[in-house]
């Protein structure tokens, strides 16, 4: 696995974790992760994880900017690696 591989691993986990934290703590009625944070999270290298977090947990999913925000963010990363991985 190369340098790449793991930090995506690791920050789709983060993502992952995050989401869930934050699914959580909104039903306890307890703080929350930052909407910027998955954001960033999610423009970091988390998106494909945020996402799927985001449908299976049902969180989110009333926020245009996540449901707009995050697949387009993951469609960017994706013709980025490949102009820049496969050309």
């Amino acid at each position: 696995m190369n340098l790449w591989q793991v930090y995506l691993l690791e920050i789709n986990l983060v993502a992952l974790i995050l989401c869930t934290v934050d699914k959580v703590r909104a039903a306890a009625g307890k703080w929350r992760v930052p909407e910027g944070t998955l954001l960033l999270t999610a423009a970091l290298g988390g998106s494909p994880a945020l996402l799927l977090s985001m449908l299976l947990l049902r969180h989110k999913t009333r926020h245009k900017k996540f449901i707009l925000g995050v697949p387009a963010i993951l469609l960017v990363q994706a013709a980025l690696v490949y102009f820049l991985g496969y050309r």
